[in-house]
């Protein structure tokens, strides 16, 4: 039988870790402190940063949501940023995203100064990575992050592994790559102009879709003997309104090792992750 990769039993099992490391930090009269920046009222930007503050304030931190109007101008939105880096009492800090048309051209990789960046998007946090570092406390991208964690959990080998990854973002897929690498596995990065993905996939120990394609990968890309693990990043809403994943996971949940679900996944793992990431950013907060 297929083992279910439930965020939730791993959540249970690492949030008192964050209590812990907290109220430490709550016992020095230091109260970490993330703040968001959300422009406009994109629904699933709400969503989201509501669950962010939610468990920071579950962990014992502070989280406070910045938001700006969806018309604000590139001028004063960078105006709010400066800000937010100058201000030394603000430990972590992220741009939700997507922002609205007028400030879609920016470039936010960098925006975030590097050692309050929990998203893990800098260029001198991604360096880090690249150049082959495992520390737990690097702010590395929250979703691939969080997916190390969740393996880890439960005792899923990565070490001497094949693994396929299905997507090159700047945010899941090119980051997840580089931390299973980091951790000796043999990674092959897919797209949409890979040919042979069926097969590349058939060959894997394990498995990741993050290109947001419901139930795209069936039965026919697995071995459908149980011995593959499959971690389904994507998510998109039916017309009837449920959430899907990339894979049609009640075609293949019972042909593979072990599969997250979509709902109840990877998606909580990247909210745990922002508040792990903001705890490890104070770990390397500038005394001056």
């Amino acid at each position: 039988m297929s083992q279910i990769l439930l965020a939730k039993p791993v959540i249970k099992a690492e949030i008192n870790k964050l209590k812990l490391k907290c109220q430490e930090y709550l016992d020095n009269g230091i109260t970490p402190f993330l703040k968001v920046l959300l422009v406009g009222d994109h629904p699933a930007s709400l969503i989201y940063t509501r669950n962010k503050k939610k468990f920071c304030e579950k962990i014992g931190a502070q989280c406070e949501i910045l938001t700006l109007d969806s018309r604000t101008s590139e001028e004063d939105f960078m105006e709010v940023v400066e800000g937010l880096n100058a201000d030394k009492s603000v430990h972590g800090f992220l741009i939700q995203l997507p922002l609205p048309k007028q400030l879609s051209h920016i470039d936010t990789t960098n925006l975030v100064n590097a050692y309050k960046d929990v998203d893990g998007f800098h260029s001198d946090n991604i360096s880090k990575l690249y150049r082959g570092s495992t520390r737990e406390n690097l702010l590395a991208p929250c979703t691939p992050k969080g997916i190390m964690t969740l393996l880890d959990f439960y005792n899923i080998e990565v070490e001497g592994k094949s693994a396929v990854v299905i997507g090159r973002s700047l945010i899941v897929g090119k980051p997840m790559a580089l931390m299973l690498t980091n951790r000796n596995a043999t990674v092959t990065l897919a797209h949409s102009k890979t040919k042979n993905l069926e097969s590349l996939c058939q060959n894997a120990d394990i498995i990741i879709t993050a290109c947001g394609s419901p139930k795209m990968f069936t039965q026919n890309y697995f071995k459908n003997d149980q011995s593959q693990v499959v971690i389904d990043v994507g998510i998109s809403r039916q017309e009837d309104g449920s959430l899907s994943g990339d894979c049609d996971f009640e075609n293949i949940k019972d042909s593979v090792k072990a599969i997250t679900p979509v709902p109840g996944g990877v998606g909580p793992m990247t909210i745990f992750t922002v508040a792990q990431n903001l705890l490890h950013a104070l770990d390397n907060y500038p005394e001056d």
